[in-house]
This record gives C-alpha cells, sequence and structure tokens, in this order.
C-alpha cells in the first residue's frame, strides 16, 4: 500500500505519464465501461454483485449527508456555499469506514484518498472533470483489487455511474459548486465529460433517436431518464436560458453529426485530448501502488496550491509584441488554463432571482422551475 501522491507538474511530466502503464491502465478501463454501456437504457435489466450493492450504498449514504448539512445563509455570494465544506469533511473522516465492509484492510488508506476527492476541491468549492476522473481511478482501484470484474462493467456504467452523477447535481444545486475552470468543459456541460461519452455509447443504434433529436424538447423530456446524454441535455436546459447554439456552440456542432457511433469516436478522441491531455487537470492525478506510475516530479504532496487549485508556481513577465508586459506560467501551461477567473455556477446565476438561502428552498433543494437568468460566460 502507497498513499496516492501527485506527480505530474510540468509538460514533460505529462508527455512520460501518457506513455506510461498507468494511462494505458486508466484509458482501457474508461473505454472498457463505454463498451459495456453500448445499445443500453439505464433501466437495462443487469445483475448486480455484493460488492456493487455496496457501493450503491455509499452513495445512498453520502446522498442522505448532503440532505443533512443544508446550504448556509450566503445571500451576498453567489460564488459556492461554505456549508460543502462540511459536506466534504464528513466524507474525508468517514471515507475509511465506509470502505472497510469490502477493501483489504491495508489498502483502505490509499483506495479512500481517491474516493474523497471525487467530490470537488473544498477549498475552492468547485468540481470538474479532474474530480470525475478521480472517482474513475476510485473504481479502477476496485478492480485492481479484484472486488469488481468485467462482468461487472455495465452495471458499474449504468447503476453506479449513474447515480454518482445524480449525487453531484445535488451538489451542484445545494452548494452552488463552481466549474473548476473558467470555460466549463470547452462547450459541454461545465462539470461533467463521461456521461457524454458513456450516453452516447447507450444510444448507438437506437431506431428513432439521433444526434440532432437533442433540439427536440419531447424527446429529450421522454428518454432524458433512460438515457445519460440526453439526462445531461435535460440539465443544461433547465440552468441555461436561449439554445445550445449560444451557450453550448461544441454541442450544438455534434448534433450535425450522423451517427451516435461517430459522435461517441469523437468523445474518445477529445476525452484524451482535452482532459487526460490538459496539464491543469492532470497535475492533480494521483499515483499509489494500484495506480503507480515511475516518474514525474517528486515531492509535490509539501507544495501548496493557490487560488486558482494550482500548485506552487510564478508567472514569467514577458514582452508583447507592442511593448506590453504579459505573464506566462513558468512551467509551460497557457495563461488561460492557469488562471482563468472564477465564475459562479450557471445554476447560481439561474437560482439567484429565487429568494431562499442562496436562492435555494429551505428544504436545500432548488425547484427546477421558475425564473431564469441568462448566463454571459461560459
Amino acid at each position: 500500500m502507497e498513499l496516492p501522491r501527485k506527480k505530474i507538474l510540468t509538460k514533460d511530466d505529462l508527455a512520460h505519464f501518457h506513455s506510461s502503464p498507468a494511462y494505458a491502465e486508466y484509458v482501457a478501463f474508461v473505454e472498457q465501461l463505454n463498451l459495456s454501456v453500448q445499445g443500453l437504457t439505464i433501466q437495462a435489466d443487469l445483475v448486480q454483485s455484493h460488492v456493487v450493492t455496496s457501493i450503491l450504498s455509499i452513495l445512498d449514504t453520502l446522498t442522505q449527508w448532503s440532505a443533512d448539512i443544508p446550504p448556509v445563509e450566503n445571500k451576498l455570494s453567489r460564488f459556492g456555499n461554505p456549508a460543502f465544506r462540511d459536506f466534504y469533511d464528513k466524507v474525508a473522516e468517514n471515507a475509511q469506514d465506509l470502505m472497510r465492509p469490502f477493501v483489504p484492510e491495508n489498502f483502505i488508506p490509499e483506495v479512500s484518498r481517491y474516493f474523497i476527492e471525487s467530490w470537488g476541491n473544498r477549498k475552492r468549492i468547485d468540481y470538474g472533470t479532474g474530480h470525475e476522473a478521480n472517482f474513475l481511478v476510485w473504481l479502477l482501484c476496485l478492480q485492481k483489487l479484484e472486488l469488481i470484474s468485467s462482468d461487472d462493467h455495465a452495471t458499474v456504467g449504468l447503476r453506479v455511474f449513474v447515480k454518482y452523477i445524480a449525487l453531484m447535481r445535488q451538489l451542484q444545486f445545494s452548494y452552488w459548486l463552481e466549474p473548476a475552470g473558467s470555460h466549463g468543459v470547452w462547450g459541454l456541460d461545465d462539470y461533467h465529460f463521461l456521461p457524454f461519452m458513456f450516453g452516447s455509447s447507450q444510444l448507438i443504434g437506437h431506431k428513432h433517436i439521433r444526434p440532432k433529436s437533442i433540439h427536440d424538447p419531447d424527446t429529450v423530456a421522454e428518454f432524458s431518464r433512460s438515457y445519460l446524454y440526453l439526462a445531461c441535455i435535460q440539465f443544461i436546459n433547465t440552468v441555461k436560458t436561449a439554445s445550445l447554439r449560444w451557450h453550448s456552440p461544441m454541442l450544438d456542432d455534434i448534433s450535425g453529426v450522423k451517427t451516435w457511433s461517430k459522435v461517441n469516436e469523437g468523445m474518445r478522441k477529445m476525452y484524451k485530448a482535452e482532459v487526460l491531455g490538459k496539464l491543469p487537470i492532470m497535475q492533480h492525478f494521483m499515483f499509489g501502488s494500484l495506480i503507480a506510475f515511475e516518474g514525474g516530479t517528486e515531492g509535490m504532496e509539501e507544495m501548496e496550491e493557490d487560488d486558482h487549485g494550482h500548485l506552487d508556481h510564478t508567472h514569467e513577465i514577458t514582452q508583447g509584441q507592442n511593448g506590453e508586459a504579459k505573464e506566462r506560467y513558468a512551467m509551460g501551461q497557457e495563461y488561460p488554463d492557469c488562471c482563468g477567473i472564477p465564475i459562479p455556477s450557471a445554476i447560481a446565476a439561474a437560482a439567484a432571482a429565487r429568494g431562499g438561502v442562496n436562492g435555494i428552498g429551505a428544504s436545500g433543494s432548488m425547484a427546477l422551475g421558475g425564473v431564469k437568468r441568462a448566463i454571459p460566460f461560459d
């Protein structure tokens, strides 16, 4: 057992990771889950193992904790609600006990670290595709410990992952988690990527639903409970105004693709390039004995994150073509990826006019109807 540590700091570290067994292992696991849900609905009749049942029970427990920890009064801010830190701390304090019924004792600290990092960043009260990746790494660790197998992949994709996304939506609504990065996920969902990949796989070969069907409100409403891709479109339409062309141009462009198999192929390529290929995301990836990476920068655990969530770094001042001062990240990151300004979530903006605590009702959940507010950023 080895406690997971961060090892990716520079572009050279990232390039080394891309040629490592750890990278190949993670990508293979994601693609196995993607293939396992092809052509299946969320309601498909699937065999559920004892460990998968335990995982689902853990997610139910966290869902209840979220309900028990309502957002606090925070009227003057449209950014993350501080009550999220109480939820995060409760998960961190109890994670090892949650793992104990099925994870071997000597691996509990290692596995728990990935689980804790799956819910967002405590300091910034934000969430993004790096946290989503931690949840997949947690599941991959369980597979490496032979607690789940390929026989469980469809159930993991359509029961465990779907419940995880539902819980994350609850956290996003309750605590107004900021998107981790000022530009969302490149025109997809502000928070997630994998539901689009797995969701497009589900729809491969569907007799009636085409990529362009995302523009039909009736189709989206009727099938959003069965297909992750349409559930994501439903979520976006709930919290953002105007058309997909305005606030989600990439999704709008993808809707012009003729087949879901082509959409899914593009999603797999995009995930490697825009998530696993981005240093600001992958610098938070962790490695231990189960997910091992021989290389990278050692000693990163002693480095502190700045307010952007990036590990210690400096901005190098250079001179632009017109003599203006320009900042450049010395480690090789581009400025927007490194230090994009924090923005409130679309959920926060949509809820700001509704009243209650942070625009959230007394019950701690936000009604999906009511006044919507245009979002001039994404």
